[in-house]
């Protein structure tokens, strides 16, 4: 299993939590470029799970605010 194939397995609060930790690692410093590049790609990575998950609890949350409200308007009429 390929990392990317390891990081779209993960829930939304483990891919934040992992994120987390590239950050303080790329903000602590220390770190040799080659080791850098390769947590900023982990990082981008990484986001882009944390914004699917995002955009998918979005994508429900309007489904379900868009079935309320034709719930209302069936009701009104």
């Amino acid at each position: 299993m390929t990392e990317q194939q390891q990081d779209d397995s993960l829930g939304y609060e483990q891919a934040r939590d992992a994120l987390l930790d590239v950050v303080r690692q790329l903000e602590a410093g220390g770190v040799p470029l080659e080791e850098s590049l390769a947590l900023w790609e982990r990082g981008e990575q990484l986001a882009k799970v944390c914004q699917r998950w995002l955009d998918g609890a979005r994508a429900r949350l309007d489904a379900a605010l868009a079935a309320e409200e034709a719930g209302q308007v069936a009701e009104a009429g």
